[in-house]
């Protein structure tokens, strides 16, 4: 299915042009390198400015038709309040290489091939690559150098990709990690940091990874984490999330954050309703990895896979969940997340407040500094 998008173009004095297209990567590219004669070549309207996404061809032609009537100032005034400084909305596309769907194709400029870089639509962002073929979303940690750890950046990533699956015609979407683990956890160059923010940034950051869990949790289409190594700390919150978690033999998890420290206040919230207090309190308290093979006995994850068939067996279930009505699983999804969401409201909350209070304690402080120094932490109780 195609997106359409009403776009404004601008030139350095403000002459603005307003079109239409079902591929705005490419038709920025040909503003911005006179690849479109006449008007906007003459004009120099080479900044993308603002632009709307629409599902259906009618109603971006009525918008299209709609604002190329307005007067200057009205159309203006719509820049202005979404886009004040009149940016170039569309560098950050060309730097992260967002919305490039047919970026080696010869005839739009963006190289000499005729072939096309890979099947389907794909977006990169800073940490993490979505791609959309048959149906299936596949959104893929992409920092294979830390391991795909958490920074604050993934998890704008992840959010960002999350809302753009659920609004696209992709039926099922599968989470995965580049290199040979699925996710180790928290960034360090962020975990050094923490020692250093407020109590007030203590409690958003709180708040964004219980945002990012909650998303995940109560996504409205079928998910599957096909872990392909090592998630531990947050990677095991997030792979556990998913409505189905197929391991690779390698795959290890753990809630280790006791370890350093932290409390594992938010993670907790979701693994007791997964397998119940008693089990709950030995992985918590312990802090302990465990292998796939356990994650599977405990009812964790769905399927062990040999490594080399992880990525097919994940579109074979995907296709068998996609012979399924995708209205009846959507309701079904949002059944399982009302029945939960008064007491997950209440439990996340009072996480998030946890989860910021240590914080502020000498054991955080010792327990980050020491891991981070490669030490064993000297406790002190406070």
């Amino acid at each position: 299915m195609h997106n359409y998008y009403v776009y404004i173009m601008a030139s350095k004095s403000r002459v603005l042009y307003v079109g239409i297209t079902n591929d705005i990567c490419h038709r920025v590219w040909q503003h911005q390198h006179d690849g479109l004669p006449g008007f906007t070549s003459k004009y120099r309207v080479h900044r993308l400015v603002y632009f709307e996404r629409f599902q259906y061809v009618s109603g971006a032609i009525a918008r299209e038709k709609s604002i190329k009537g307005w007067l200057r100032e009205k159309k203006t005034a719509l820049i202005d309040a979404e886009n004040p400084t009149w940016e170039d909305l569309s560098e950050a596309w060309f730097k992260k290489q967002i919305l490039r769907s047919a970026q080696d194709d010869s005839s739009n400029g963006f190289g000499s091939s005729n072939k096309k870089s890979g099947p389907g639509f794909k977006m990169n962002f800073t940490t993490l690559q979505l791609a959309f073929t048959s149906s299936i979303a596949t959104l893929t940690l992409n920092r294979p150098d830390k391991r795909n750890a958490i920074s604050y950046e993934l998890i704008d990533d992840l959010q960002n990709a999350l809302e753009e699956v659920k609004n696209s015609s992709a039926q099922v979407l599968i989470l995965t990690g580049a290199g040979k683990a699925f996710c180790s956890g928290m960034d360090l160059d962020n975990l050094k940091a923490l020692t250093g923010r407020t109590p007030e940034q203590s409690v958003e950051d709180s708040r964004k990874m219980a945002s990012l869990f909650r998303s995940i949790y109560d996504f409205p289409k079928p998910t599957i984490a096909a872990v392909n190594g090592p998630a531990v700390a947050g990677g095991t919150g997030i792979a556990m999330l998913c409505d189905f978690t197929l391991a690779v033999p390698e795959a290890k998890f753990g809630y280790t954050e006791v370890r350093i420290g932290f409390v594992p206040a938010i993670v907790s919230t979701f693994l007791l309703r997964q397998v119940g207090e008693k089990i709950a309190r030995d992985l918590l308290l312990t802090a302990r990895l465990f292998d796939a093979e356990e994650a599977l006995r405990l009812g964790l994850i769905n399927e062990i896979v040999r490594p080399e068939k992880l990525h097919d067996r994940a579109h074979e279930l995907a296709a068998q969940l996609m012979e399924n009505s995708p209205t009846s699983l959507a309701y079904t999804k949002r059944l399982l997340s009302d029945h939960a969401r008064a007491e997950l409201d209440v439990q996340i909350e009072a996480a998030i407040r946890e989860n910021a209070t240590i914080r502020g304690t000498a054991d955080f402080r010792e327990g980050v500094t020491s891991f981070l120094e490669k030490r064993k932490p000297k406790w002190t109780g406070r």
